[in-house]
């Protein structure tokens, strides 16, 4: 039986040239010495973010418990263990390092201590507000990736993930206090292909697109995981981020219901992916990796386009559909 992606594509990207783009790289923001990271127990159970490029980044410290330790939201950190299993080592990226080999980059925690809900929201700022957002890079901490490896001691409560399993960031906007419609889903963990040589558990830093979520305010971040027990999810409730990249004029997103309608399959696709277009305005398709590299192009001459993937190495793709009425985006696996 086939898989097929239906794209329902809400947003319109119009053809405006961004004007401007701010990058929060968190290589700026000081630490004292390697392999640290931020620390503020200045207010207790009050928001002690931090602000780079024109996001505000969410974090609470407490000392109620009679010990100071980190209730949610967002660090930043220099930390290089990506070996070291267990809640100690919460501050690391599994990579080790920033993306594009820098020193700093952020952790989030998504956690309430009191509900054991996961998730949590971050601001922007100045004349990113209201704006869309270009999206950032991601991987998974070196806490929350050894407890699904296999390979690495086992981590109480969390089991080791076989098939089936998953692990899951979603990521939805605020508009004017109200969450907008649509959502972008991230797979930190998928183990659930058919063809178990799809499977993966992300440990290096992929691009996350978050242009679909059109003008928003602040971002919205839940975790989900297939591994759950009385408290909620066993997975822990970490990723990582870095050059948060948000646009400050003239990004156009449109509200259309349906901008594009098209059918592509297989996901995830081997040789070959074929997308089935009913918009006859399409004339260009892009097969972009997460890093925004153009790998191919096409020019459809039918509604039927097969694109040719065999060359293309194992992992995320976007396939971006460009006509007379903006551009619409869906992601495939190879």
């Amino acid at each position: 039986m086939r898989t097929f992606t239906i794209l329902f594509s809400a947003l319109l990207l119009g053809a405006t040239a961004v004007k401007g783009q701010t990058v929060a790289t968190f290589d700026d923001l000081t630490l004292t010495k390697p392999d640290t990271f931020y620390v503020n127990y200045s207010a207790p159970g009050a928001d002690v973010g931090f602000n780079d490029g024109l996001g505000h980044f969410h974090t609470i410290f407490d000392t109620s418990a009679g010990y100071s330790y980190w209730d949610g939201g967002f660090l930043y950190s220099n930390m290089t263990d990506s070996v070291t299993n267990g809640f100690l080592n919460q501050y690391s990226a599994k990579t080790a390092i920033g993306y594009n080999n820098s020193a700093n980059y952020a952790v989030a925690y998504c956690s309430d201590p009191i509900t054991f809900a996961t998730n949590m929201r971050m601001t922007l700022r100045s004349a990113a507000v209201g704006q869309p957002v270009m999206g950032f890079y991601i991987t998974n901490s070196t806490y929350a990736y050894n407890s699904m490896a296999p390979g690495y001691p086992a981590q109480t409560p969390a089991k080791k993930f076989g098939n089936g399993d998953w692990f899951l960031l979603t990521i939805k906007g605020y508009t004017s206090g109200a969450l907008t419609a649509d959502s972008v889903n991230f797979y930190l963990a998928d183990l659930r292909f058919t063809d178990t040589t799809m499977n993966y558990i992300v440990k290096t830093w992929d691009w996350v697109n978050l242009l679909p979520l059109g003008h928003v305010d602040s971002l919205y971040f839940n975790l989900s995981s297939s591994d759950n027990g009385m408290f909620g999810m066993n997975t822990p409730a970490y990723f990582c981020m870095d050059n948060f990249t948000t646009n400050e004029t003239d990004v156009a997103v449109k509200n259309v219901q349906p901008a594009y309608l098209a059918k592509v399959y297989p996901n995830p696709a081997k040789d070959v992916l074929y997308a089935d277009l009913t918009d006859k305005s399409v004339t260009e398709i892009k097969v972009v990796n997460m890093a925004g590299q153009v790998m191919s192009t096409y020019v459809p001459t039918s509604s039927h386009v097969e694109i040719n993937t065999s060359a293309l190495a194992p992992g995320q793709y976007l396939l971006q559909m460009t006509g007379e009425r903006g551009s619409a985006v869906v992601k495939f696996v190879k």
